[in-house]
């Protein structure tokens, strides 16, 4: 795990995957715990979350920063905080103050994939990032959520390559040095009220090795 946040109807999940099987198998398990235990506090039946999870791969550059901060901020976007260390169901109070016990993040692992070769500098970077943000009052990016992989070109096309029949006749965004390949349906809108479905493997795209942001 590279970092969360967990809200009220969703989640947010930056992972590096792994394997092909990882995400659908995580989401899954996360999915069917999370139903399971709180259908015996509340004695019903059925899922927690109703929408489809989404998988976006993105590039190990500046592109990731961005997607960090992206998450950070969710809570901050949504009016409940005015900072992100506030909402303490987030990854960035972990970033920032890692707790001796029963860590989420792999903070030396993200500080890694981030470019600093010590988690100090990285932390420090990290903040930064969130502060500059901040001060630009930047909105929701569906790029994030809603696309099959953000990065730079020739990293946007080899995961379109890769995906197979799965990535034709998708549109190529380009806005600067990033680009975008687009999913034609939209999982869901920004009320999360889009398509429901049962949680399972066809509702997410696979990637080996890359850093994968997930939503549900």
């Amino acid at each position: 795990m590279l970092d969360y946040v967990v809200t009220s109807n969703h989640i947010h999940l930056l992972v590096r995957d792994t394997d092909a099987q990882v995400i659908a198998n995580s989401m899954q398990l996360i999915a069917g715990g999370t139903a399971q235990q709180y259908n015996q506090r509340k004695q019903r039946e059925g899922a927690f979350w109703e929408d489809r999870y989404h998988a976006t791969a993105i590039e190990t550059d500046g592109h990731l920063h961005r997607c960090l901060v992206y998450i950070d901020l969710n809570m901050v976007r949504a009016g409940v905080v005015t900072y992100p260390e506030q909402w303490i169901h987030g990854g960035f109070a972990e970033i920032q103050a890692p707790p001796q016990r029963y860590a989420t993040i792999d903070l030396e692992q993200l500080a890694s994939l981030c470019g600093f070769p010590e988690v100090a500098q990285f932390q420090s970077a990290h903040r930064r990032w969130v502060d500059d943000a901040l001060a630009q009052r930047t909105q929701r990016e569906q790029r994030w959520s809603q696309s099959l992989a953000v990065g730079g070109k020739v990293f946007v096309e080899k995961v379109q390559q890769e995906l197979g029949i799965r990535g034709m006749h998708r549109e190529i965004d380009e806005d600067g040095a990033t680009h975008v390949l687009r999913e034609p349906l939209q999982p869901y809108d920004n009320s999360f009220d889009g398509e429901k479905g049962v949680l399972s493997r066809e509702t997410g795209h696979f990637w080996s090795q890359r850093i994968i942001a997930s939503e549900s």
